[in-house]
């Protein structure tokens, strides 16, 4: 399913990234050149991500020196929006999000994780984790939870999923990789050296030039995923059902005001990106305990454990390589003993908020099974706060439990040093994991 070209060897595993010092706001430059304000210790990340005037809008090509995934570029994305827009999209997706809905899913997520560990010991070692746990499990929940897993016209199988994602969560560059920020998009930004990924003539493609192929093969995709999204949309419209997608249409429909795009773009927004991060970060997860932390492993059998343990690693590995999520101060701001000036750039460091030594002096290191002292800033925070937060943590608590509860004696087969990396997306995430037992 994942092409050569699509990944990379010799990368660091993204929990040993390093992260931009923690000091005051202080002015930076991004990789395109855009003068802006850097702002990374966890109580101003707090501050400035709750406030009304810190905003998203008009900032999609902002920041990055290359092409922009489609999830973070397009304005009709929720997260590209603010004010009344936002408030009014964020409620839609609210009224479909009830915590009774919630607890209606958890059995069912529990029992998906469990078929995938039974599937996996059932077909011994040696296994490759990617392709056979930390995609699955995803998979099974998104089309359950979306409603895609039937036999009719709204099937959905892993490969047509696959191809959509990365078209849809696509950044230029080498292939660019980014993290997740908020409302459950991406935030875009790639680094210095990464160049534009499909910006072609069509003379190149004419003369069977590869990127412009490429190009070709990914605006046909993202065309093939907004008509199935938009058939799905009203399908639902004329036959709701439990799942998620007739929530939202109902909820956007009863609420009135939801631009039709907007609504086309939620669906296959959540569809995608929530796949796509569970996978990317339950993998980085497995890479780093199984690498680093073999002696913890078998102790994630138990619940309460597992629990601390996938908050903590939330919490400290990254989805992506980019740390900084960009936004643009509407007024003069006085922030952590800086004035920010009115229509000024702000790139907030959510990675080292994170690792603030003021407010989290353990570290990733020390003992796993520790509750955070503060609040995770790893779903953002304020009106842009990640609305598949409690996707993400269910999966990962429910994953290692059930896994470490099988397989106590899982192991890596190859060094991290040496893994390759699936790269391309708004994630990256181990291309393959080789275990044993």
């Amino acid at each position: 399913m994942d092409s050569p070209a699509a990944t990379r060897t010799a990368l660091p595993p993204l929990h040993r990234l390093p992260v931009s010092p923690v000091r005051p706001p202080h002015p930076t430059t991004l990789p395109d050149g855009t003068p802006a304000w850097l702002v990374t210790r966890y109580h101003d990340v707090r501050q400035v991500l709750g406030d009304p005037r810190i905003t998203r809008a008009d900032l999609h090509d902002v920041g990055t020196a290359g092409a922009t995934a489609d999830v973070a570029a397009n304005p009709a994305s929720l997260f590209n929006q603010d004010g009344p827009a936002h408030r009014r999209l964020r409620a839609t997706v609210q009224r479909a999000f009830t915590p009774r809905a919630i607890a209606g899913w958890q059995p069912w997520v529990a029992a998906a994780v469990q078929q995938s560990v039974d599937a996996l010991v059932a077909a011994g070692p040696p296994a490759d984790l990617v392709a056979a746990f930390t995609r699955p499990v995803p998979f099974a929940v998104t089309t359950r939870l979306m409603g895609l897993d039937g036999d009719g016209p709204d099937s959905l199988d892993e490969e047509r999923l696959h191809r959509w994602t990365l078209a849809l969560l696509a950044q230029g560059g080498a292939p660019g990789d980014g993290s997740a920020d908020g409302d459950g998009d991406a935030n875009g930004d790639t680094s210095a050296d990464d160049a534009a990924d499909g910006d072609t003539s069509a003379d190149d493609a004419a003369d069977g030039d590869p990127d412009a192929d490429d190009a070709e093969d990914h605006a046909e995709a993202l065309a093939e995923y907004g008509a199935f999204t938009t058939e799905l949309i009203e399908r639902r419209r004329r036959e709701p059902g439990d799942d998620l997608v007739s929530r939202l249409v109902q909820a956007a429909d009863h609420d009135g005001g939801i631009p039709e795009e907007s609504l086309v773009h939620l669906v296959a927004g959540l569809t995608a990106s929530g796949n796509e991060s569970v996978a990317g970060a339950l993998g980085n997860a497995l890479v780093y305990l199984l690498g680093e932390r073999a002696e913890h492993w078998p102790r994630l059998a138990d619940p309460d454990t597992a629990e601390r343990t996938a908050e903590r690693l939330l919490h400290f590995i990254p989805l992506g390589d980019d740390e900084a999520t960009i936004r643009r101060a509407t007024a003069a701001i006085e922030l952590g003993g800086a004035t920010i000036p009115a229509d000024a750039v702000v790139a907030i460091s959510l990675g080292s908020a994170n690792r603030d030594p003021d407010v989290y002096p353990e570290g990733l290191d020390a003992g796993l099974d520790l509750p955070l002292a503060a609040p995770t800033l790893a779903f953002s925070a304020g009106p842009h706060y990640c609305i598949g937060a409690w996707r993400v943590r269910l999966e990962m608590r429910e994953s290692l439990r059930r896994l470490a509860a099988a397989l106590p004696g899982l192991r890596l087969t190859t060094p991290v040093a040496e893994l390759a990396w699936q790269l391309g997306s708004t994630t990256r995430s181990p291309a393959r994991i080789p275990v044993d037992w």
